[in-house]
């Protein structure tokens, strides 16, 4: 089993193809991948299967309250963390049965004694399916030749692909420090506590593919072929070319578009005195500092 040279028809005579028409078969097998993934990432309400990513944020500590002097910083609740965790992302493996190798199903060759005879199921995996693959699992910058595969985006609209759904997979929150004000603290129970503004949201993004015109040399069944090989390859590869999908701060995999970034605000407090009443001292600790980038989370594709 190995890397063919398989034959097509050159004016009624029997030619092997070149190395870059079988890298135009290759890319038209991501083609028909992306036309009909059979790997599929989607976006749930909750209890994705992808599992959980966090935003963390600052909120004001609880309002301190006496009746003879203002409440020492020491006495007074600090700010805490509000955490909400994302699960919006579900991955999807679909049951493919593609056409059976006959022995005479895929395109032939020429043998090392000259004769004619088609590619096995295996040649046709090195030749054709293992390298389409590689390129839909390629990390750098993704292209059509990772059509039907999936990116993170910080924005609803990225080049060359189609966005998956408008509800936002995660959205980054920090305390809003313009919202919190000493006056707050006139309130009965003091300025409320969470007050988040939300900084980015982040979108789940399909690549698009791309025919590159190869309807020279092929055809609709051959394409078809092609699409249900690819997607068994894809789902049930027994040899290291399955595809699958993680997110987290850390994981196997090429990442694929932008980083998720859970951004809080980095300070101690900021301290606030106000006395409503003769015999009424109020203080409150509100959120303050400045950005940091408490974990980045990536969606990464994985062959395995």
């Amino acid at each position: 089993m190995a890397v063919r040279s398989p034959l097509k028809n050159d004016s009624g005579n029997l030619k092997e193809m070149s190395s870059a028409e079988v890298d135009q078969i290759v890319d038209q097998i991501v083609y028909q991948y992306s036309l009909n993934p059979s790997v599929s990432l989607s976006v749930v309400s909750s209890g994705g299967s992808l599992g959980t990513i966090t935003d963390t944020r600052l909120q004001a500590g609880a309002m301190s309250q006496t009746n003879s002097s203002f409440p020492t910083e020491g006495d007074t609740a600090e700010p805490s963390i509000v955490t909400v965790n994302y699960d919006k992302i579900s991955q999807s493996i679909a049951s493919v049965s593609p056409t059976n190798d006959s022995g005479k199903t895929f395109p032939a060759y020429r043998n090392t004694g000259g004769h004619v005879q088609a590619m096995s199921l295996q040649d046709v995996k090195d030749t054709f399916l293992h390298p389409a693959i590689d390129l839909l699992t390629a990390g750098g910058i993704v292209s059509s030749q990772q059509g039907g595969t999936y990116l993170i985006s910080s924005s609803s609209s990225y080049p060359g692909s189609t966005i998956v759904s408008a509800t936002p997979v995660y959205l980054d929150t920090r305390a809003d420090t313009s919202a919190y004000s000493n006056a707050g603290l006139e309130n009965a129970s003091g300025e409320a506590l969470d007050q988040p503004t939300t900084i980015t949201n982040y979108y789940l993004q399909r690549v698009d593919g791309s025919d590159n015109d190869l309807q020279s040399f092929t055809s609709s069944a051959f394409e078809s072929l092609l699409q249900g090989w690819i997607r068994q390859t894809a789902t049930s590869s027994t040899d290291g070319y399955k595809i699958s999908y993680n997110i987290g701060s850390s994981g196997l995999g090429q990442t694929r578009g932008t980083g998720i970034a859970n951004t809080i605000l980095s300070g101690s407090g900021n301290f606030q005195t106000n006395q409503v009443g003769a015999d009424d001292y109020r203080s409150q600790e509100f959120p303050d500092g400045t950005p940091t980038t408490a974990n980045t989370y990536y969606l990464r594709i994985l062959k395995s």
